[in-house]
Formats: structure tokens, sequence, C-alpha cells
């Protein structure tokens, strides 16, 4: 609940505070008197963006501060997941610096304008004319059916099982989806492995592989040029090795009158064997080498073969794809099958389905035990409120999917004159028939769900009389249960405040601004005796006044 607001600097307002009861609060004042002011100053609290000539004074900086106790609203994990500090003392402030700078604080936290929304959206519940009211969401709507049908305890069971459920439902996903990764990622890579498979590589074979291509394809020159190396050294009329061993002879002959001529016998010696010896290699090698085109074929292509598999792998040895082939195998061998355990987890998936259908069934039927009492109170309290021919009806539709609340879109469908056709709240309530309508749906489930405060302004447009004083009934019901703020030019509506406000202009030498006083007894009589007649209120008015503070119930 809101526990104090402190205003400097903001419109007319030059500093004020109201500090505000835990029941109902009443704020009257003269038209113009600043009262929405007051709302736009509380706005700011809740997130709004602020401009700086919102300013009182335009060399200085304007604050709007708000205190809250939070201790009932269970907002702890929200602050954790804000990274702000949280105290069950709350303080929201707004700064406006007169170069138009806005900041926003939460606990002295530096906040941003979308965290205040959404925290605020908690504290306070702002009803003005023409606002898109939280009556209008489903989500709502879905909460006032739970909260009239008593569905608190089985919705939490079932909310726990949804998100299990849907935990579940993204595991199962996230397997089907590796699993289908997995079963590509087996294609490709088994067909790699294929690959290297009947390639049969082995290490050093490109090596020889080109060597013996070479050879093949010079086959020609290699016979010519050693045959004819085997024909000078061996067969010709003087060939090299017969004129060699006549001087080899020759040395031999002198080789024992010189040491250094046997030496010389001894290297030559040497020279001839080792020519005999390369003249047979010559001749051997001459006589083995012939052109095989069919051999050349099949070397050509098993290169090639070899040259686009380091191509394709970006590796210029086959050492290195050997050892891509054996990463291969590893990875082949490394993926295992996930069928189990997806076939287990989707008997899991659909066992908690069933199950979410049973409860889901359980909350839609008690939901719709509570629809016909819920739209007779409501028609009949709006009745009481000067809307006689107003029409409620909930329409509760099966949706084809499970949602975090079960299985019901629900909507309010409502009429507010006679003979209309029955439409959503949004598209056919005036503002003051939705701040009625939202009066009475909140005060029939105030004991059942855990609203923020709420605050009307001129909630009371349009009545007068006994009508205004059965509204005024209804706010001091609503206000039993929770915290309730009411702007309102009714005396009656105002003679059930548990705190009264009065809102007026004060002129000072320079200008007007606006100031509130908390009005005791007697300032409250006059209020109301004035609000019935005139200022100076008649005799009978005050007498009136009086009265109606009597009958306060």
């Amino acid at each position: 609940m809101i526990q104090r607001l402190q205003i400097r600097n903001y419109a007319i307002i030059e500093e004020l505070t109201i500090d505000f009861s835990g029941g109902l609060t009443i704020i009257t004042g003269e038209t113009g008197a600043g009262k929405s002011i007051l709302l736009g100053a509380l706005g700011l609290i809740m997130g709004r963006r602020a401009d700086i000539k919102s300013l009182y004074n335009l060399e200085s900086k304007c604050t709007i501060e708000a205190h809250f106790d939070i201790s009932m609203y269970e907002l702890r994990e929200f602050f954790e997941a804000n990274d702000l500090d949280y105290d069950e003392q709350l303080v929201i402030r707004r700064e406006i610096t007169p170069s138009g700078k806005s900041r926003a604080f939460v606990n002295d936290t530096p906040s941003t304008l979308n965290v205040l929304q959404e925290l605020s959206s908690s504290l306070v519940d702002l009803h003005q004319q023409f606002d898109n009211l939280d009556i209008n969401k489903v989500s709502f709507q879905l909460r006032l059916l739970d909260a009239l049908a008593e569905n608190r305890p089985l919705l939490r069971q079932y909310q726990a099982g949804y998100q299990q459920y849907q935990r579940n439902l993204k595991e199962l996903a996230e397997l089907q989806a590796k699993s289908q990764r997995a079963s590509n990622e087996l294609d490709f890579l088994t067909f790699q492995l294929e690959e290297f498979n009947t390639a049969e590589l082995v290490e050093g074979e490109q090596e020889e592989l080109e060597e013996e291509l070479n050879r093949l394809n010079n086959a020609e020159d290699i016979k010519r040029v050693l045959a004819g190396a085997y024909q000078q050294l061996n067969e010709s009329e003087v060939s090299t090795i017969s004129q060699m061993e006549e001087m080899l002879q020759a040395l031999k002959g002198i080789k024992n009158v010189d040491r250094r001529v046997e030496q010389l016998h001894s290297r030559f010696d040497g020279i001839v064997e080792e020519l005999r010896d390369l003249s047979q290699e010559f001749e051997t090698t001459a006589e083995d080498t012939e052109y095989d085109p069919e051999r050349a074929t099949e070397v050509q292509q098993r290169l090639d073969m070899i040259y686009r598999l380091q191509n394709k792998h970006q590796v210029t040895s086959v050492k290195a794809l050997l050892e891509i082939q054996e990463r291969v195998q590893e990875q082949v061998d490394s993926i295992g099958d996930l069928s189990g355990a997806i076939e287990k987890l989707q008997a899991s998936v659909n066992e908690q389905k069933e199950e979410l259908l049973r409860r889901a069934e359980t909350l839609s039927v008690q939901r719709h035990s509570v629809v016909g009492q819920f739209e007779n109170k409501v028609e009949q309290m709006l009745a009481q409120l000067s809307m006689p021919h107003a029409k409620m009806k909930v329409d509760i539709n099966r949706l084809e999917e499970l949602g975090p609340t079960g299985f019901d879109d629900v909507n309010f469908l409502f009429s507010a004159n006679k003979g209309g056709r029955l439409q959503l709240i949004k598209d056919v309530a005036s503002g003051g028939e939705l701040s009625r309508l939202t009066l009475v749906v909140k005060s029939l489930v105030a004991s059942a769900i855990p609203l923020p405060t709420l605050i009307f302004d001129e909630i009371d447009t349009g009545i007068s009389g006994d009508v205004a004083l059965r509204m005024g009934d209804i706010l001091r019901k609503l206000s039993n249960e929770h915290q309730v703020v009411s702007i309102t030019h009714s005396p009656q509506i105002a003679s059930k405040a548990n705190a009264h406000y009065f809102v007026y202009k004060k002129e000072k030498e320079d200008r007007t601004v606006t100031e509130v006083r908390s009005l005791d007894t007697d300032g409250r009589v006059y209020a109301i005796a004035t609000m019935l007649s005139q200022d100076p209120p008649s005799e009978s008015a005050i007498s009136n006044a009086k009265e109606l503070l009597q009958n306060v119930s």
C-alpha cells in the first residue's frame, strides 16, 4: 500500500505531502484546484514520461517521492531479477532537472522506466475515466473467475505441472533436433569414411606412384639413352671399357717399379670394374624398361583420386589424409543413438499432458460453476449504481492447446443499455460505465484476490443521491480488504472516508499554488456541506453532512 506521497516543484505545487490511510482515502476540492495534478505526479511514480513543462520553478529540480509498504506483495523475486535492493519499506523517486533530464530511483538505486512501470503495476491500480483498465485483460478476467471458484490451490498445481511440461517439451524438441543433426552428420561422416575406405590409402604411396608415372611417361628416352651408354661402353669398335682395359694392362706392367704407379693402378682398376657394373645395369635397365599405356593410365587415375581427396580436405600428403580418416572414424563411433531417450521423454510428456488435461478440465468446470451467480451479482450491483439495464456475460471458450491457466479463453461481454448487443468491454463501455463496472467486479472478489492500491478518479461522474451513497458503501466495503483512494465530487462518497484530504488553491505574492490539508471532523462536515450546497454552506447542508457522517458503517 502507498503510505506517503511527497511532491516538490511540480506543476502548480510548490511542496506538499500526503499520508495515506490503509482504508478509504477521499480527496475532494474545487474544480481546477489541482486534484488531477496529484494523479499526474503519481503517474510519474508509475513510470510515465516526464515533461520539463511540469516544473513549478524552471530553475529548480522537480522531485516526486512515494513510500510503499510492500510486505504483502511477494515482490522479492522481482527485485532480485532486476538487481534491486529489496526492503519491505519501498521508496520510489522521480527527478526532473531544469535541463529536462529525468531520472528514476527504486530504493535509491537508479532504474529504467520499464522496470518502474512493471513494478508500479503491482502497487497502484489507477482508474481514470478513459484509461484501458485491467478488467479488459483476459488474464485479469481469469484471475477473477479463479478467485470466485476458489481455484487457487488447483491452479498452482496445474501451473507447476505446466511449467515442467513446457520444460520437457523444450528438452524433447532439443533432443529431436540433436538427433536429426546427428543423423545428418552421421550420413555425411559415413559418406566421407566410405570414400576413405574405398581409397585404401597407404602412407608413402603418392611419392612412389609419382615416380612410377614419370618413369612410364619417359620409358622410350630411358631405354634409348641407357642402351646407347651400354653400346658405347662395351660393343663399339673402340669401346670405352676395352680402351680402359688396355690402359689398365699397361699400368700393370710398371706398377712394381714405382709405389705411386701401384696406387694409381689400384684406383684405376676400381674405376674399370665400376664401369663394367654400370654397363651391365644400363643393359638390364634398358631391357626392363617398356612403355605400358594401361599401367600409366592406372597410375594416373590413382594419383588423380589422391589429389582430389587432398584438395577436398585441403591437405598435401597421404599421411594427412590418413589422419583425417582416423578422426572421421572416431566421430562416427562417438555419435550415439538418441532414439531411446527420445522415446522415454515422449512418453513422459504424453503422461504429463493427460494429467494437465484432467486438471484443466476441473478448473474449467469450477469456472463455469460460478459464472451465473457472478453475472447476476454484477448486474444487480450495477442496477444499484444507476445502470438498471446493464448486462454482463462471461464467455468461456475452449482453446485448441493448453496454456498457462488451462484451456479456457475468457472474455467479459457487456452492454450498458436496454436491448444493447453484448460486446467486449473495451469496445462498448464508456469511461464512467467502465469505472463502475470495475468497482463492482473488484468489490465482489476483494477478499479472494491480492489487488494493489485502487485509485478511482471521479468514479461518481453522472450519479448522485442514493446511487452515490450506494457507490460509497461499495468503496467502503472494498477498502476493508484493500487500500482505496477516490477523487470525488460526491458528498455521499466523501462521507465514507477513513481519511479525507481537501485540495485547494492558495494565492501567494507572485502566483497561485496548490495545497492539500487533512480534514478533521469539523473540516469534513464543512467540506461535505459545501459539496451539498454552497460555500459557505447553509445550516441545513451542515445538518445533512453530519447525518451522512453519522451513518457511515
